[in-house]
């Protein structure tokens, strides 16, 4: 591993009558090489620019085209033209000791141009050589001793094993931290072991409470069928989920226990029986959260990461005693090859013919005369209809003092009649410093915890009176301290709280819920997802909650962890905006609980309660 720490740079220092030696040259020449190399490394890490493909000619010989390559250390090797060698020939054969070997290159100097030194001394030779030329060494080595560089330590992924045998080992792979509304790739990675000619199966069931898989459940089905694969090989398989946006901030990937079976040939192999990978979910955009995770990384991190030699292609040998034969070139992984700034007009062209854009809407705009700051604003939208906002003043008069009781007008909150919730915030114009302009706030509760702060501020007591029958409120306001304002203004927000006589039966009709898994047995602090199944209507939000206190925990997106004590325990799950529909799902919790009977028998399920009892109309 080479050392490519190129920091700290030190120049010369020129100055009148400065004598140079041999070592300020020389300083001149590093801080100018150094400088380039450490911004190679930097902003291209090491691999392949371009060319340097590897071809077997026949049986014994290969070609290397010309490329440029830059290492771990950011230097330059560069392959100015094609050549043809035999493999025999290439430094390190004699040493290889098994059937596939890496072909690699690596920077090497050589001292050229001979000439007489002139204040040479007795000791010193008669002949220097005047220049270095920068070129390259190709090398073999046995592909398992190649050393890819240390792997960048991360907590951006979560990995976490599936399965292990004596030949494959598999992987589910995805973000730690999800984005909300955004779609999120879970990976499963599979690597081969061993070089034995052997087939593998695997097929398990991953619960994803907080995301929706294509087919709109809340579960996808991950599996391979007869795979075979080459000794180091991998290979992925990728499934792609939505992220609900819901209020929670984490949530949990679990496998299904007792889902996952895996079989190398027709002999099984171990399997996880549960893992829970637990994901983070948030607002932020992807964009946003890769950036901060790259620049998350410190100097040291980025240094050091690379190898002083890059690997060109493996090379499948047949072998014997006394010769041997190219059977296969294997080409570089995709990764190997670096993403260049120059490249991005073609690579944009040729990514046109593998991805669609995706279609785009334009969103209804509002008409700019339906609202003002005087008059009520209905929020727009089914999930706030019962909801309005607005502006309303209160005048003072020239002579207002504490004490004073003043009045607004009878404001028509706009929700019609019923039982409607006003709640109202004194509004006010400050100076704020971070925009250097004028800046609107609202303190709802009592305005004179923050009269420091302010001194816009007008301590009062009010009070909102509701007039049901009409749809209409009005506020009042006490003055606690004497004031020289004419007008107060107070922002108000309405709710409406719909009653018995407001339920409106044709929404919930024929809708209902059920468990997937009514009834489950597991044992003392074991995790279990409990799935719904919509019946007669869209997936909607859904809320769990536990009927008896002791009964362990659950959480928002259904994930319920069993109590330590042994016994049956309910948990209620509903419609978080209906709550009218919903189910009943039970736990069983035992000791000697068997892996292999996560749901229970039939005589344990209990029929679950999901009518709706009717109303008259």
């Amino acid at each position: 591993m080479p050392n490519s720490q190129l920091y700290p740079f030190e120049r010369n220092r020129y100055y009148p009558g400065k004598m140079l030696t041999t070592a300020d040259f020389q300083a001149e020449q590093n801080y100018h090489i150094d400088k380039l190399r450490f911004m190679n490394s930097l902003m291209y890490g090491s691999g392949i620019v371009c060319g340097c493909g590897v071809f077997n000619l026949d049986d014994l010989s290969i070609l290397v085209e010309s490329g440029v390559v830059i290492d771990g250390t950011g230097r330059e090797i560069i392959i100015d033209s094609s050549i043809v060698k035999k493999l025999s020939t290439i430094s390190g054969f004699d040493s290889l000791h098994t059937d596939l070997a890496s072909l690699c290159v690596r920077y090497k100097e050589n001292e050229i141009h001979s000439v007489y030194a002139v204040s040479h001394k007795d000791t010193d030779q008669d002949y220097e050589f005047n220049r270095i030329s920068e070129g390259f060494e190709l090398f073999l080595c046995d592909r398992e001793d190649y050393e890819e560089g240390l792997e960048l330590e991360s907590e951006f992924l979560t990995k976490e094993q599936v399965f292990s045998g004596a030949n494959f080992t598999g992987f589910i792979v995805m973000p730690t931290t999800v984005c909300k509304d955004r779609n999120v790739k879970i990976r499963l990675e599979i690597h081969k072991k061993t070089d034995a000619d052997v087939k593998l199966s695997f097929k398990g069931i991953l619960d994803i409470p907080a995301f929706t898989a294509p087919d709109g459940t809340q579960q996808i089905e991950i599996c391979v069928d007869d795979i075979e694969l080459p000794e180091g090989g991998v290979m992925y398989r990728d499934y792609w989920v939505k992220t609900m946006s819901q209020p929670g901030i984490e949530s949990n990937v679990i496998l299904r226990s007792g889902s996952a079976t895996a079989f190398e040939d027709d002999k099984a192999i171990g399997a996880e029986s549960s893992i829970a990978i637990r994901v983070r979910l948030s607002e932020d955009s992807p964009s946003a959260l890769v950036g901060r995770e790259l620049g998350r990384l410190n100097l040291e991190m980025r240094q050091g990461m690379g190898t002083d030699s890059i690997r060109l292609a493996d090379i499948k040998l047949m072998r014997t005693d006394s010769a041997y034969v190219i059977e296969d070139v294997i080409d570089p992984a995709t990764d190997a090859y670096i993403d260049l700034p120059a490249q991005n007009s073609i690579r944009t062209e040729y990514m046109e013919y593998y991805v669609k854009e995706a279609d785009i809407s334009v969103p209804e705009t509002a008409d700019a005369n339906s609202s003002s700051d005087t008059a009520p604003a209905p929020i727009t939208g089914s999930e706030l209809k019962n909801v309005a906002t607005g502006v309303l003043e209160i005048p003072l008069g020239k002579d207002a003092r504490a004490g004073d009781i003043r009045y607004s007008g009878e404001i028509t909150h706009g929700l019609g009649s019923g039982n409607v919730y006003v709640s109202i915030g004194y509004e006010y114009l400050s100076a704020d410093q971070a925009l250097g302009a004028n800046a609107k706030s609202t303190v709802y509760g009592n305005p004179e915890l923050f009269s420091r702060q302010s001194q816009q501020l007008v301590d009062a007591e009010t009070a909102v009176r509701v007039l049901n029958d009409k749809g209409s409120f009005v506020v009042a306001a006490k003055l606690l301290h004497d004031v020289d304002f004419l007008v107060l203004t107070y922002r108000w927000v309405a709710i409406r709280f719909p009653s018995g006589d407001d339920l409106d039966t044709a929404d919930y009709y024929g809708k209902t819920i059920t468990a997937k898994t009514p009834t489950v047995v597991m044992r003392p602090r074991e995790n279990y997802y409990f799935g719904v199944q919509f019946n007669n209507m869209d997936p909607v939000s859904i809320t769990y909650e536990l009927t008896a206190s002791g009964s362990g925990e659950v959480s928002t997106d259904g994930v319920y962890t069993a109590p330590a004590k042994e016994g049956v325990y309910e948990i209620r799950i509903y419609c978080s905006d209906m709550p009218m529909v919903c189910t009943y799902a039970y736990a069983i919790v035992k000791n000697d609980a068997k892996e292999s009977d996560p749901g229970g028998t039939p005589e344990q399920k209990p029929e679950p309660m999901v009518d709706i009892p009717k109303l008259d109309l």
